[in-house]
C-alpha cells in the first residue's frame, strides 16, 4: 500500500472522502455502523495496514492533520455509536455483546497502535497485532 492508496482508504474508512457515491464510503470502517451492516473485518485490517504505512511519518516532528484526524474520528465515532452503552446501535439493540467486545478490541488496537508510533515505538505499536494474527 503506498502513502496515497493509505491516505484515501483512512478517508474512505473515516467518511471523510469527498466521493460519497464510492461504495467504499459506505463499506468502510465507520459507513458500516451508520447505518449497521455488520463488523467487517477487512475493514480493521486495512486501517491497520494504513497506519503502518504512516508510522514513520507520525514520528516527524510535523505529523500529517489529516492522517490523524481519520485516525481520531475512527475510534471516537465507532465508540461512541458502538461500544458506549447510549451509543445508536447499542441503544437500539443493533449490534450484539460478541460484536460490541470485538469493535471495542479494534478501537484499542488502533489507538494503542497510533499511541505507540506516536511516542516513537514502533515495533510496540505492532507487536500484538502482528501476534494476534499469526495465532491459529
Amino acid at each position: 500500500m503506498t502513502p496515497a492508496d493509505a491516505r484515501e482508504a483512512l478517508q474512505f474508512h473515516a467518511c471523510v472522502h469527498p466521493d460519497v457515491d464510492d461504495p467504499r464510503w459506505q463499506k468502510g470502517f465507520l459507513g458500516s455502523l451508520r447505518p449497521f451492516t455488520g463488523l467487517r473485518e477487512e475493514n480493521f485490517h486495512e486501517v491497520m495496514s494504513a497506519l503502518r504505512v504512516f508510522a514513520e511519518p507520525l514520528q516527524a516532528d510535523m505529523v500529517p492533520r489529516e492522517v490523524i484526524s481519520t485516525l481520531v474520528g475512527i475510534c471516537h465515532f465507532a465508540r461512541a455509536w458502538g461500544v458506549e452503552p447510549e451509543g445508536m446501535l447499542r441503544r437500539n439493540d443493533l449490534i450484539g455483546d460478541t460484536d460490541v467486545a470485538r469493535l471495542d478490541e479494534w478501537i484499542s488496537t488502533i489507538s494503542y497502535a497510533l499511541t505507540m508510533i506516536m511516542d516513537g515505538d514502533v515495533a510496540e505499536a505492532f507487536d500484538e497485532y502482528d501476534r494476534a494474527r499469526r495465532r491459529p
